[in-house]
This record gives structure tokens, sequence and C-alpha cells, in this order.
């Protein structure tokens, strides 16, 4: 079975990177424990270097992946330069990297930039857990925190965003991407309940509610509707 290792930058006391106040640790664990549910909806174990806000070394993170095996470890960071002044999405792999890692690097940066980050390119780095780790790992970096425009895609693509780094890594794995949008056919003799969480008439207004009610662990999608 299919085994990954997922890694949220910084967390506790190492806010990581901070901008009017937002904090890099709060963005990647928000995004990264909805891509964990997702990548787990498909069958895939996953294993997390933490699901809430705690202090972790980078000693720690590689430490726990290599107590065992697995397919790939993937760590879910942001960017940050000077305010205002950069912007976009970059991954990145080992210097010595494998074959495996490129591919995978390849397919998230793919995804992230058809939502419309700014494409910065694959790179190399002689990062810790890039390092430190046996399976093929790679390092993303989704947008800059001190930028408004990636800070405002980010908050109003972030639905896209779990999707796109869910179906990258499924599609790495060779497990076949499995949206929301569709419910079961009943049977003839089977009543199926729906449950709705509101209408919006302001999309993004629709993908906050979303965002939270994943948050809270529940499976949610967003279903257009015209009169």
């Amino acid at each position: 079975m299919n085994r990954i290792c997922l890694d949220y930058g910084h967390g506790g006391s190492d806010p990581g990177a901070v901008y009017k106040a937002r904090c890099e640790k709060d963005d990647v664990l928000r995004i990264g424990l909805a891509v964990a549910s997702e990548v787990r909806r498909h069958g895939v174990l996953v294993d997390e270097t933490r699901t809430t806000d705690s202090t972790l070394s980078l000693k720690n993170r590689s430490d726990m992946e290599n107590k065992k095996t697995y397919d790939y470890f993937i760590s879910i960071h942001r960017n940050a330069f000077k305010p205002e002044a950069a912007q976009g999405v970059e991954t990145f792999t080992y210097i010595n990297q494998t074959e495996k890692a490129k591919s995978l690097a390849d397919k998230i940066q793919k995804e992230l930039v058809a939502i419309g980050l700014r494409n910065r390119g694959i790179k190399k780095a002689n990062f810790h857990v890039l390092r430190e780790t046996k399976a093929p790992a790679v390092l993303v970096e989704i947008g800059f925190i001190d930028n408004t425009q990636d800070n405002k895609l980010f908050d109003n693509k972030f639905n896209e965003i779990v999707e796109g780094i869910t179906k990258a890594i499924l599609l790495q794995l060779g497990v076949v991407y499995k949206g929301l949008t569709q419910s079961p056919p009943a049977s003839n003799n089977q009543t199926l309940y729906r449950v709705m969480a509101g209408s919006y008439s302001i999309r993004e207004n629709a993908e906050n509610q979303v965002a939270k009610l994943k948050k809270s662990g529940f499976d949610a999608t967003i279903m257009i509707f015209k009169p």
C-alpha cells in the first residue's frame, strides 16, 4: 500500500515567515491537513510530522521520516523575500535528486501554476529535510506570504490548491483521483439525504465555507445551481 509523509513547516515557537500578522506555520498546517484528508480518502496511508501548532526541529522531522519506509516525503511551506517584491510557486528537490523526486516536483509545480501562481520553476537545494530523509523528497513553497496577490490567491483558491497538490501526489503514486462533485447513485429502494451548509451568490464566500467545513473534518464541495 502507498504511504507518504507530509511535513508542515515551522510550528509552535517557530512561526516561519510572518507578514501583517499572518504566519507561515498556520497557512501550511491548514493546507497540509486538508491535503492529508484528501489523499487518505483515496486509500493512501499518510503520516504527518505535526497536526497541531507544535514546535519541531528539522532533526525531529527527518528522524520521524527515517523510522518508516515511505514512497515520498513532501514538505509544505510558504515563501518570503521583501514585502510585495516577489511572488509565485517553486518546488525544491535535493541537489542529488532522484528521478522520482524530480517527477513529483514537476507534477506539483504544474498543478499549482495552472491555478494561477507564477511559475518560479523546479530548483535544487541542500535543505535538511531533503538531504536527511530516505524517501524521494520535495519541498514546495506555495506563494509568498509577504505578497498580497499571492495571499489572495492562497485564500480564494484554497480548495483548488488542495486539489492540485492531491492530484499531483496521486498521479505520481498511480492512483486515480476521484472528485467529490457526484453523489453515488441510489438504488430503487434507497433514499439519500443531502446536507447543505448555505447558498451564496459570491463564490469566494462559498469557498470560505467549504474550507471551514473541511478544517472541521467534514467532506464538502461546491455545487453550482442556476435558477
